[in-house]
């Protein structure tokens, strides 16, 4: 077979398994599991100025839990956040009250990055913080105290997403003394399933460390992001750092990252570049070994060159032959016009397979609802991406 026969043949199978009904939708929810569409947030409604980094999961009862970052001061990323959550009883056509599960209470509550625990069911929520009087900027300069700084913690439900325990303090185990910023995610985290490490909570992150001695410690320039994993072996209770993307050369800046079980059991990374030198905005690696090591280091995955700097996410489908799928906006010069590609070889290269619609967009994350489709939660508006958060279901 030719090289040409093999990229028509991945792209028609790719498009055959994503279908879809027409792309212009309403913003309001259907009634019924029918529902293509529906919009848990709105910015300015329920006390809050913006909604923002949406991340989602399916618990084993079927509810679609949608988390985001409710902001109280404005679109900015530092201030008074909450974690809150929406839920859906009926994959996500309508949805019931917004609930704060993290109170930031004047400072910065956020990143969500949640899973599911396979041995127990409960739903783990790990999130970031640091003090609201601060900014990512000062963070980065080292110009905080350790309080005031990037913080990370775990919370726990037992009962569907109703109840959340409240955040516990894990920053010791998993943040070196020299990393400055810090952020989980954001989007769902990973429980594998495959292997010696089944049951094991995978969350991909980002981190940025202080500049070599003897260099200007602006600490904003992005070769000093890397990427790295937080695992933990026990449900939730105890955290270990797993691989670390230490490079620092500015070439390829890992940064916000996620991640899926690939069906041989590998986990597949892919990652935001931060402004890195390479000819890309998407990075990418894998593991072998449920996120201690990476097999290789992070490079650019050329056929997601479509994707503008953001952040993304990826979700494996599951059974024999069905592809790794990926979310983002598809305009590389600006965020715009959400779209899926899929993935037919474990990674190594995407085919755009759907466009969701053409107006402003950003931050995603995928879903599955069942054997037949797959939920996107992700930021859109008609004159800018985070007017709101709407989820969209794709039949597969």
């Amino acid at each position: 077979m030719t090289a040409l026969s093999r990229t028509l043949s991945r792209t028609s199978l790719v498009t055959a398994v994503l279908l879809t009904t027409p792309i212009a939708y309403a913003g309001g929810a259907s009634a019924g599991t029918a529902c293509a569409s529906s919009v848990p947030y709105v910015s300015g409604e329920g006390g809050y100025d913006t909604y923002r980094i949406p991340a989602t999961i399916t618990t084993p009862r079927g509810t679609v839990l949608a988390f985001a970052e409710g902001r109280h001061d404005g679109a900015g990323d530092s201030g008074d956040i909450d974690v809150v959550l929406r839920r859906s009883l009926d994959g996500g056509c309508t949805w019931g009250p917004v609930t704060v599960v993290a109170e930031g209470d004047g400072d910065t509550r956020g990143n969500p990055a949640p899973v599911v625990d396979p041995v127990t069911g409960a739903v783990v929520l790990v999130t970031s913080y640091n003090s609201g009087e601060v900014t990512e900027a000062q963070i980065m300069r080292g110009e905080v105290t350790a309080e005031q700084s990037r913080r990370v913690f775990v919370q726990r439900s037992a009962d569907d997403g109703r109840h959340f325990t409240p955040p516990r303090d894990v920053t010791s185990a998993v943040k070196p003394p020299n990393w400055r910023w810090y952020a989980t995610g954001p989007g769902h985290a990973v429980a594998l399933t495959r292997g010696r490490h089944a049951g094991r909570l995978v969350v991909p992150s980002n981190h940025s460390v202080a500049p070599a001695a003897g260099s200007s410690d602006t600490g904003r320039e992005p070769k000093y992001y890397g990427a790295h994993a937080i695992y933990s072996d026990d449900g939730g209770r105890t955290w270990r750092t797993g691989f670390v993307d230490d490079t620092y050369d500015g070439y390829s800046n890992a940064n916000e990252s996620t991640a899926a079980e690939l069906p041989d059991g590998r986990l597949y990374f892919n990652s935001r570049d931060q402004h890195g030198t390479s000819a890309g905005n998407r990075l990418d690696s894998v593991s072998s070994d449920g996120g201690e090591t990476l097999d290789r280091p992070y490079t650019v995955q050329p056929s997601l060159n479509d994707v503008p700097i953001v952040e993304g996410s990826v979700l494996q489908l599951p059974g024999t032959g069905a592809p790794l799928l990926f979310s983002g906006p598809s305009v590389p010069t600006a965020r715009q016009s959400m779209a899926v590609w899929g993935s037919t070889d474990g990674g190594a290269t995407f085919t755009k397979a759907l466009t969701l619609s053409q107006q402003r967009a950003a931050y995603s994350d995928l879903v599955p609802l069942g054997r037949h489709t797959v939920g996107i939660l992700y930021e859109t508006g008609v004159t800018g991406p985070y007017e709101t958060i709407e989820f969209r279901r794709v039949p597969v």
